[in-house]
């Protein structure tokens, strides 16, 4: 289904044959998060606004209860999704431990076909991308964790259509439109149902660039313990590998079989949890975060209850929801119910299971973002707070690359942009990128480099620069006075990935006549220790497979 259809008006969510116990705030709440992930993470809010159709002032309060619990930034006259959101995302990704058990199955498979493989979780509107198993190619797919596929033209949706009863078909049919022709991912309803009709007689599907002109799949079902549709294992190819779909499908079909088998055998069954069950760390009680006038308590309590589902607590009871949270039961239940009528969990005789649409609450947009883009928020906040230029680094041999940058609003400053490459010896985030290198390699580097005299300053013997950086490893900051250029002091700290690796080095830059050494340690460096730690608590959040990507 196309954006545009499946992001309903939030007016019709409320009025749309909703339980009486159902919460309003929740579902205006999630109606807002919906339309900025559909607008790629990034909005006006006069225009998110008019896309929500919410008063401002219903949306002010909104957006600042968002803001406060860390799932939005505003700035200005623009609000965009934060990294902390994902956590509602990755809960649900937890609570079904598809990527954890599967994606090894899912990264053999790809090996041995020498083919990208994917792994897709169905909806009631399309399938979400959960993992991805790409080849070494520059033509392939590329798409993100929370990424969705339309139900009408990939492979994933003709299997899910082959489970639907008489009145899914008619909501289906209901809420679409006959769409034909080139650069139309939709099609008819009948399209699907000789999809859906193959797929359930065939027991596998096909997407023959239905989705994407060159674009060749198919995709095979794997079942849950329940014998329910769990996910779609999909093979993914181009034309020019293969001459169809068809063609790939024979080729791969017993191959992606076996894998398909082999992770329905790797799922045992899960217990639902009770009160001496592994019920994991207790979800933070939204009553105490924050209070006040624009602070809406019921959307937070709401959005906590996503936040109950995880590992080993992946089907559970409203009291056990209650019992996570922190929430009074009568309150644990009314979101349930909510979060029931939007589709995002499902109740099932009393136990409520969490559904691949929270996916579509901004993992895909979030998921996207590079190490660069995580950042430049906070630099651009602590360029603001004390009025000097901020930067990002990253090493690149023995230089440093500059890969974001926050520069002040003066005449004096440092000239510098993206891209920027600088000895690393001589600068302050250079050393303290260099002091995470093992001390033979570092040698090695520093002895092969030019290290030139930039000033009378600058320092230049390897020996003197190795106990320099022993000290910055020990310390965990650099200071720079007037080695790189006459005229400038620079102070620099780390930024860790979670296994502790120093990926990037961030920095403030400044004349010396702006502050002294004792006001740079008074004032710059805990500034710039609680960027970084705000850096590398957004990095925690967003999950990446392989290398994160920097710019």
């Amino acid at each position: 289904m196309a954006a545009e259809a499946v992001a309903r008006r939030v007016d019709e969510l409320v009025t749309e044959q909703a339980p009486a116990e159902v919460v309003g705030p929740l579902m205006r709440g999630i109606g807002v998060l919906r339309a900025l992930t559909d607008a790629g993470g990034r909005e006006d809010l006069q225009q998110l606004a008019h896309r929500t159709s919410l008063p401002r002032a219903t949306l002010d309060r909104i957006t600042s209860t968002l803001d406060s619990l860390g799932y939005l930034r505003i700035e200005g006259r623009e609000v965009m999704l934060a990294p902390p959101l994902m956590e509602v995302g990755s809960a649900y990704l937890s609570a079904v431990r598809i990527p954890e058990l599967l994606g090894p199955h899912a990264d053999a498979l790809a090996e041995e076909l020498d083919e990208g493989v994917t792994l897709t979780v169905p909806d009631q509107h399309g399938a979400h991308f959960v993992h991805s198993s790409k080849r070494d190619r520059r033509m392939g797919i590329v798409c993100s964790i929370g990424d969705r596929l339309p139900l009408d033209a990939s492979a994933p949706g003709a299997l899910l259509a082959a489970t639907w009863s008489s009145d899914e078909w008619e909501r289906h049919q209901a809420e679409h439109h006959c769409v034909r022709g080139p650069g139309h991912a939709q099609a008819c309803t009948n399209d699907l149902r000789e999809r859906a009709a193959a797929a359930r007689s065939d027991g596998w599907s096909l997407d023959d660039q239905w989705l994407e002109p060159g674009l060749i799949a198919f995709g095979v079902p794997v079942h849950g313990p329940d014998g329910d549709l769990l996910c779609v294992v999909n093979v993914v190819s181009l034309i020019g590998r293969y001459p169809s779909a068809e063609a790939l499908a024979r080729a791969a079909l017993p191959a992606a079989r076996r894998a398909a088998a082999a992770m329905e055998r790797e799922l045992g069954p899960q217990q639902p949890v009770s009160r001496s069950g592994p019920m994991g760390s207790r979800v933070e009680d939204t009553r105490t975060l924050t209070t006040g006038r624009d602070f809406v308590e019921s959307l937070a309590r709401g959005l906590s209850v996503l936040t109950a589902f995880g590992e080993g607590r992946h089907a559970l009871k409203s009291s056990d929801v209650a019992r996570i949270t922190g929430l009074p039961r009568a309150t644990a239940r009314r979101a349930l119910i909510t979060l029931d009528h939007l589709g995002y969990i499902t109740n099932r005789g009393g136990l409520y299971r969490p559904n691949a649409a929270i996916l579509s609450l901004g993992y895909a947009p979030l998921s996207r973002l590079t190490l660069s883009q995580l950042a430049q928020p906070h630099l651009t906040e602590l360029s603001r707070r004390l009025s000097d230029s901020v930067s990002m680094s990253v090493l690149s041999g023995s230089e440093i690359v500059y890969v974001a940058r926050a520069a002040s609003i003066r005449l004096v400053t440092v000239d510098a942009s993206v891209g920027t490459r600088l000895p690393a010896y001589a600068t302050s985030m250079g050393r303290v990128l260099l002091a995470d290198v093992p001390r033979d390699e570092c040698a090695a580097l520093l002895a092969a480099s030019p290290l030139a005299r930039l000033t009378p300053n600058t320092v230049t013997e390897v020996d003197e620069l190795l106990r320099l950086l022993e000290r910055t490893a020990d310390c965990g900051y650099a200071l720079v006075d007037e080695e790189l250029e006459v005229g400038l002091r620079s102070m620099a700290v780390p930024v860790r990935g979670k296994d502790g690796e120093v990926l990037a080095a961030i920095n403030m830059a400044m004349h010396p006549s702006r502050r002294t050494i004792a006001e740079c340690f008074e004032q710059v460096l805990p500034a710039l220790l609680a960027t970084a730690e705000a850096v590398e608590g957004d990095l925690s959040a967003v999950p990446h497979s392989g290398r994160l990507q920097l710019t």
